[in-house]
Parts: C-alpha cells; structure tokens; sequence
C-alpha cells in the first residue's frame, strides 16, 4: 500500500516542497531513499519507538520511504513526523482522509513528543496558498502563524497529530495579527543615547553613520565608551519596516535562533561574534550551510570589537559581503544563497598598550609597533569603512553631570528625514537606498561640488596625507551631512566635517 504525505526542505532562506512517499509490501527492514543525510537515514529508529509508543505496531514488512524530488538533499530530523504518519497510513493503521492537505514537519523523540525544528517560517511562506494547513511541533506554531492565509495546527506528539487528521479532536489552528505584533514591538531597544554622559562628537558620528549607511570603525583607549556606544547604534537607525522584519526572522529561524515565544523579529539586529570566531562561524557555511553572523546581522549591525584581534583570514572574507551585501556558498551538488546586508562597526585601540595618544597616560609601545598594529588590518577592509572616529575618555565632570541628553528617538528622527530624501534620490535604482551604496560613477554624478570645496578637499588631501581612497569616502560621507542639514548642495562645512572621519588615511597618523 502507498500513502502520501506532504513536508519541504530549506536551503538557504528558501523553502522547496517534497513529498514523503512510504510504500509497504513483501520484505523486510526499512530504507530511505531521496539524497537523505545521516540524521534522516536515522530517523528510522525514532519513528519505530515513538509508533510503539503511540501504541501502534511497526510493520514487519519491507518499508521504502521516498523522499521526492531525489537531486534535492533532505538534511534534519524534521522528516521524522511525516515519515511516521506515512508508515501508519501505508500499513492502513490510520484512516487520515485530509493527510495530504496539510504540509507536515516535526522531530520526534523516542516517546513519540516532538521537539521544535528550523526553518519554520520559509516552510509557512511556501506552503501559503498550495496547502490548508501546517501541522508542525507546538514551540513552533508562533513563528509559522505570523504567515496569513495558512491554518497552523501546533501538536505535542505523534499521537496527537493522528487525532486530529482522523477527526477525533479538533485544534484550534494559531492566529496572530502580523501587523499588530509588528508594531507592538518595534523600536523596543534597552540601550538608549540618552543615558551616555559626554561623547557628543562620537554621536554625532554615529548619527551620520546611521543616516547614510555608513560603516564606522572607532580607534580608542580601554574603557572610552567604544562598545558602549556601538551597542546604542541600533536605536537612532530607521525603524524595520514589515518586508524587512520578515526578511530576518527567516534568516533566524533557519539558523534555529528565533525562541519559542519570538514569532517575529521586530528590532535591528545586533551581533558581536568574539575575536576568536572563525570564517566559517563569521560568514556561514559547514557541511549543512548555515547563516554566519553576517546574515544573522542582515538589516542591522555586526560590530566587531577589537578589530586587530580578529584572525586576518577572517577579516579578509568580509570584503566580498560588505561589496555585494549576500555571501554565496558554494558545494558539490548546490550553492546556497544568504543575504549580508549589514552596517559594519568595529573598535580598536590605537596601538598594543592602548594608550597611544592618550591625553593622560603614555604610550609604552616600543618604536614601530604602532604601525605594526594597524597593518593588522588590511588596506582593502579599511577601504569598505567610510567613517574613522578618534574616541578619547571622558572627564570626571562630565560622567558625574546628571544633565539628562538628547534620547535615541529624538536623533532617529533625523535619521528617517535624511533617509527619506536618500529614498527618493535612489528610487528606481536596484539595490541601492542610501548613500554608503553609491557605486564610484553614481558619486561622481551625485556628489558634486563647487570650486570652494573643490579647493578644500585638495588641500586637505595634500596636507593631512590623505590616500586616493578617501575621495569617494569623504564625498558620499559629505552626502549624508547635507542630507542630515536639509540642503541640496553640498557645501565647503560639510566636506570640513568629513574630511575629519578619516583618521587612518592620514600618512603621519601612527607617528
């Protein structure tokens, strides 16, 4: 007999229906065929335990489970659940007259539970419009409801899900109004700008950073307030709109970091991978391809602290991400796809001891090493940061001022206006929305200056040492400014102001 049972396989973000074909006859033991990996191939022995423990028997016949279509590998425990109720149904054991009408996805463990899975809200997104419903484990009915237009029925266990497709309970399937939680959550940030004592020029910085899309790397002593401050970025930074928040809770939810209770991702992601993380663990990969931290920070920032830490080849393999905003991996049989669009934050201390042009303490770092420390970090990286912000301590007088400061929601109000207007400058151009995106032709086009500025910026190229690189930096930079200012042109204050952002490329910086 031949039974038919609907599930789906995730590669990348991206969701693709198979059909869970079980047939039992004349034989003996079980095989899964379809490109399974391991983990499906083992299902066998969980779906035996949790039948019996449903009271159910195994057959002692041949059972051949299909996983079609077969080029496509099947990788997980999330088959198990499907391949069960297939292997009752086959062996005429249950009667689920509407077993093919429901995508099904679920582990099962030896007493017949389920435990939750990835990949839930891709599946929900795919299955929309081609099934009536997704039966799938209970701790993942939030994250699938958020997809209208698709019943969601949460089950404990395998008996549970029998009950229901043979009429015998009913379950309410899940609804949550997308749009009501979506705005319920968003801008619910802990860290606010308002509780930073000092620092108004960093501020500034990040403001400008925040409104044109800028990556920032902050140079510093220990304890100025660079991580401080980094953390309070994804506060003044426009809000998520819907698409967006979408967008990265599948990202999430592939990855299995989404909670149980967390349907939908509503605020700016905001991940800090330590030093120590390798490639693979940065920009994803392994033998079943996984989001890295890059994707996990799509939409919002990746800040990556004490930057000449980091091994260089891990460095290194941000340059593609940062240029094309996705990171495409590659293997034998496919390539996965994941997007890396992402504001880049980094810190570092201006030298080993820290202390280099401290205003207080004294560099002890022996002669040379300085240098040595910045060339740690590669010309090629450095040329993807637009903003080098010179962070100094703060004073005692100003640390113990109880004056309270500007609030994140008061600067991310500049922040959208000056959006808004970079929104309407690139509309109908692809994959670009704000000024850091501006590929060199557009900046030239765009970023036009008069003689005045002209003159400026070529004094401070030839007097502070500037490399070629820092052309385009400081132009597309400038951009934001008068964005930020509500003006048209840019004007002779707002190439001064950027012209100081770029601390590293000046020849005489590190002594």
């Amino acid at each position: 007999m031949l039974a038919k049972v609907f599930g789906s396989a995730v590669q990348g973000v991206k969701a693709f229906p198979v059909t869970i074909e079980v047939s039992v006859g004349q034989g003996k033991d079980m095989y899964i065929v379809g490109l399974p990996d391991a983990a499906v191939k083992e299902s066998s022995h969980r779906v035996e335990s949790a039948i019996k423990e449903a009271r159910f028997q195994m057959p002692r016949q041949k059972v051949v489970v299909n996983l079609a279509p077969a080029d496509i590998k099947k990788e997980g425990s999330s088959y198990d659940l499907p391949i069960a109720l297939g292997v009752l149904a086959a062996s005429g054991q249950i009667l689920a007259p509407n077993l093919e009408q429901y995508i099904i996805m679920g582990e099962l463990s030896l007493d017949g539970s389920l435990r939750p899975i990835k990949g839930v809200l891709p599946i929900a997104i795919e299955a929309r419009g081609k099934y009536k419903g997704f039966i799938l484990p209970k701790e993942n009915a939030n994250e699938a409801a958020i997809v209208a237009g698709l019943d969601v029925i949460g089950v404990e266990s395998l008996m549970e899900a029998i009950d229901f497709l043979e009429d015998r309970v009913w379950i309410e399937p899940l609804e949550r109004d997308t749009r009501e939680l979506f705005f319920s959550q968003i801008n619910n940030y802990d860290a606010d700008f308002s509780h930073v004592q000092g620092q108004e020029n960093i501020k500034r910085a990040l403001e400008i950073a925040a409104a044109g899309g800028h990556n920032v790397i902050m140079i510093g002593p220990p304890g100025a307030g660079k991580t401080m401050l980094a953390k309070r970025l994804p506060s003044i930074l426009p809000p998520l709109d819907l698409r967006e928040a979408l967008e990265t809770t599948k990202i999430h939810s592939v990855a299995g970091k989404l909670s149980k209770l967390e349907g939908l991702i509503t605020t700016r992601p905001f991940r800090a991978p330590h030093h120590t993380i390798s490639d693979v663990a940065l920009v994803g990969g392994g033998n079943i391809p996984q989001p890295g931290e890059i994707s996990l920070a799509h939409n919002g920032v990746l800040f990556l602290d004490e930057l000449p830490e980091f091994q260089r080849s891990v460095l290194e393999v941000l340059r593609q991400p940062l240029e094309e905003r996705h990171i495409a991996i590659s293997r034998a049989r496919f390539t996965v796809d994941f997007p890396a669009s992402f504001m880049l934050i980094a810190s570092m201390n201006p030298c080993p001891c820290g202390y280099y042009n401290h205003p207080d303490k004294e560099c002890v770092c022996p002669p040379g090493a300085v240098q040595r420390y910045l060339n740690k970090i590669s010309g090629p990286l450095l040329d993807r940061i637009d903003l080098h912000v010179e962070v100094t301590p703060v004073s005692f007088e100003k640390i113990a001022n109880q004056q309270r400061n500007e609030s994140s929601e008061s600067i991310r109000e500049r922040v959208i206006k000056a959006r808004e207007v970079q929104t309407k400058r690139f509309e109908g151009k692809e994959s670009i929305f704000s000024n850091a995106m501006m590929p060199s032709p557009m900046v030239n086009e765009i970023c036009q200056i008069n003689e005045a500025g002209k003159n400026l910026l070529k004094t401070a190229m030839e007097r502070l040492g500037l490399s070629a690189r820092a052309y385009d930096r400081i132009l597309k930079v400038s951009r934001t400014i008068a964005d930020l200012a509500g003006t048209q042109e840019i004007r002779t204050e707002h190439l001064a102001e950027a012209i100081q952002y770029r601390s590293l490329d000046r020849e005489n910086w590190a002594g």
